[in-house]
């Protein structure tokens, strides 16, 4: 099966689940777990050739004329982003049919992941930038309706409103960057556009667009400030999309742009420096947090903050470096997220104030948790250290002195949150003056939700000990030192070393240091903290929105129609005097029986101007139609004046139907000033419509239109009948235009005689 089928499975089986009854948990189940599997066997099928160098290309022709398609290319980072979207899927499936056992609507939720995994795996092999767009815009949408699933929770629904907020703003931001790219390189490719980078100021404009993009959806400062509220998702969605896949879009964006534009002056400074206060900020929120679920969310930012600034050096081993630490932790933080999420499932709280004695009572959960935690921390043997060892290796290498020492201290505040972690939702003792929760017993029948992070705890574990298979994947896509488990007595070892050392001392002051963060996030630093931003700029935009209704919807329906006829003759008339546009026009001779007709015409209309009754005046505005039906007679058209008339007949008809309902005159009275305006309004419509008459009719050529070049075309475009394809075929926009509108004709109509319906009267 091709890439391209296997993103069209995502879809029927995303449809599948949506479709299935809640109580069929099971057959979800299943049908969610089968997606997952197939995909990643195909996805590990597939490496053996890309891993070896070869190239897969899959195409599906879009818009031919501007270059838009669906260009499918996986490479080996393609291939490690659809193994690990696929089997993390897997386990987070598992996962959640159990979780949301008790839940509303389990196979619409299923629904959901499986249709964010298909729009991840096409924004991981997607080679065109317009289709790398529409999958980034895909895991947008659903990332905010998984955030927002309780969508009875006031809390969920505002954290999937500035979540789709930020990253859709992002997203808008990375279009305009896209676009600009592909002009200045002359191409939609993204492997040719980093193969050729375009250089100049509009690629420099674009480049920094795209890193506004990345940086919205990867939560980098200053837009971190939404993945931890998007913790309002149930944690299975945690685990999947703000931990291990949808978070690093930006990430994926960054590392297939940083072979080709590493050496541009704007990157290394930009991207290192972005990273570096991501990562540092994000360690120092994530210390001082007592819900487990915004612990390790912060934890996240923190870790974004890290793939990025390596990234941000676009050298080959910084960038092997930035792809093993990516794979490292999607393994050790879903692990950790759906941990978590077990806790709060049999505990009912995630508040490690109120958690003690969990470990002891739920042993292979606590194991789960803790070799994840370890891994976070960068504790030998699990993968998280053989990661972490290679990008301290790498940065000592390229003597970038700062950042180490930047991003050392971070990752000693990650060893401090990781041991508090643990302890704090299996080992650590409950605070007396709050009440203690107890537990509901951990080995009744069908509780399974230990299975899935012990699983992929013990694959950190085994990867850590056999790093080859991973390296084999890093290395084709950047190479760099191999990753080993024991790199022996090098620097980089002993930085290891410190930084451990130096986290196990902050967790010993873990209380003398949240002393100093609570006064330190007080004052001029909470006021100036990017979530005030954020909450600043929502409350200036709706006071911006409301005066602005205000201001120009305030009700007056002649104000509307005199914009609407105003724009619709200002805008031509400009543009006919800008242009300098001839006023010839040939006069031709009139007869009696036309202005006969004209004086009928124009009579009722000067009637009009003072009638008080509604129906006096509709029956004027029926004589006016009736009257230019007789025009259409004289020139020779009966069928159009035929249709003038049932025209006018049922416009007259149903105004009779409404009218019934409004007083018989026009009760209110308009100023002298309204009148003036109203009347200047009327003259210059009047006049418009006048001289674009005039117009028309002279610009009509000397020779006959070629009609018979339709009846020569009929043949061609399958039809006998000229009249009908014409209709069909070469007038087929307007006659599902003319369809519409009776259409919505006949529902007007339908409504108005319901709603005059006379009902009998109640007696009492």
């Amino acid at each position: 099966m091709s890439l391209i089928g296997i993103l069209i499975a995502h879809v029927v089986g995303a449809l599948t689940l949506a479709l299935l009854p809640g109580s069929w948990r099971r057959t979800g189940a299943a049908i969610g777990a089968g997606l997952m599997a197939s995909t990643l066997l195909w996805g590990l099928v597939r490496a053996g050739t890309v891993l070896d160098g070869h190239t897969i290309t899959e195409t599906l022709r879009w818009i031919p004329s501007l270059d838009v398609g669906l260009s499918m290319r996986i490479d080996p980072l393609a291939v490690i982003f659809i193994v690990l979207i696929a089997g993390i899927g897997l386990a987070i499936v598992g996962f959640g049919a159990s979780y949301m056992r008790n839940k509303s609507h389990p196979n619409r939720f299923l629904a959901l992941l499986v249709l964010f995994a298909g729009s991840m795996i096409g924004l991981a092999a997607a080679d065109n930038v317009f289709g790398l767009f529409v999958f980034w815009e895909l895991t947008t949408i659903t990332s905010y309706l998984l955030i927002g699933y309780d969508d009875e929770k006031a809390g969920a629904r505002a954290a999937a409103f500035q979540a789709i907020l930020t990253t859709g703003l992002g997203g808008l931001v990375l279009l305009g960057g896209l676009v600009l790219l592909t002009q200045a390189a002359g191409t939609a490719s993204l492997i040719e556009i980093v193969s050729n980078p375009p250089t100049g100021t509009q690629s420099t404009v674009a480049l920094v667009l795209v890193l506004i993009g990345a940086f919205t959806k990867s939560a980098q400062v200053p837009f971190h400030f939404w993945l931890p509220g998007a913790m309002a998702a149930p944690t299975p969605a945690s685990a999947y999309l703000h931990s291990a896949t949808m978070v690093k879009a930006g990430i994926l964006v960054l590392l297939r742009l940083a072979p080709g534009f590493s050496e541009a002056p704007l990157w290394t400074p930009v991207v290192v420096s972005v990273g570096l206060a991501t990562m540092a900020l994000g360690a120092w929120r994530a210390l001082r947090q007592t819900d487990l679920k915004l612990l390790l969310a912060y934890g996240t930012v923190s870790q974004l903050g890290f793939m990025t600034a390596l990234a941000g050096f676009g050298t080959p081993g910084l960038l092997h470096a930035a792809v093993a630490i990516l794979i490292g932790h999607a393994l050790f933080k879903s692990a950790l997220f759906l941990t978590v999420g077990a806790v709060d499932a049999i505990g009912g709280t995630r508040d490690l104030r109120l958690l003690s004695g969990v470990g002891r009572r739920n042993p292979l959960l606590a194991l789960a948790g803790g070799m994840a935690a370890a891994s976070m921390a960068g504790m030998a043997p699990l993968l998280g250290f053989v990661t972490k060892e290679a990008a301290f290796a790498a940065l000592i290498e390229e003597r970038a002195w700062l950042p180490l020492l930047v991003i050392a201290v971070a990752s000693a505040a990650t060893v401090a949150y990781s041991i508090r972690f643990w302890r704090g939702a299996f080992g650590g003792q409950a605070d007396p003056t709050v009440p203690r929760v107890h537990e509901a017993g951990w080995w009744r029948p069908g509780n399974n939700l230990w299975v899935a992070p012990l699983s992929l705890a013990a694959l950190g574990l085994a990867l850590g000990l056999a790093p080859g298979t991973v390296d084999r994947f890093v290395s084709a896509v950047s190479p760099g030192a191999k990753l080993v488990l024991w790199p022996g007595w090098k620097p980089a070892l002993a930085v290891s070393a410190v930084v451990l050392v130096v986290g196990a001392v902050m967790h010993v002051f873990r209380e003398p240091i949240g002393r100093m963060q609570s006064s330190f996030g007080r004052g001029l630093v909470a006021r100036a903290s990017s979530e005030a931003a954020y909450r600043g700029s929502v409350s200036l935009l709706n006071l911006a929105a409301d005066r602005t209704t205000g201001l120009i919807q305030h009700g007056s329906l002649p104000l509307y129609l005199a914009v609407i006829l105003l724009a619709a003759v200002g805008a031509p008339a400009a543009a006919f005097l800008v242009s300098g546009g001839d006023f010839a026009v040939s006069y031709t001779r009139t007869s009696a029986a036309e202005i006969g007709l004209a004086l009928l015409t124009l009579a009722p209309a000067a009637a009009l101007l003072g009638v008080r009754q509604r129906m006096a005046a509709v029956l004027l505005l029926g004589a006016v139609g009736y009257a230019m039906a007789g025009l259409f007679v004289l020139y020779g058209a009966p069928d159009l004046a035929l249709t003038l008339l049932l025209v006018e007949t049922v416009v007259v008809a149903i105004f009779a139907f409404v009218l019934a309902r409004l007083p018989r005159r026009f009760e209110q009275r308009t100023r002298p000033i309204r009148r003036v305006v109203r009347a200047t309004v009327a003259l210059a419509v009047g006049s418009f419509v006048t001289v674009a008459a005039l117009l028309a009719g002279a610009a009509r050529p000397d020779g006959p239109i070629p009609s018979d070049a339709y009846a020569d075309l009929a043949p061609a475009a399958g039809g006998k009948n000229v009249v009908n394809v014409i209709l069909t075929d070469f007038r087929a926009l307007d006659t599902l235009g003319e369809i519409t509108v009776i259409a919505t004709a006949a529902i007007g109509i339908a409504a108005l005689v319901s709603g005059l319906r006379t009902r009998p009267r109640e007696t009492t």
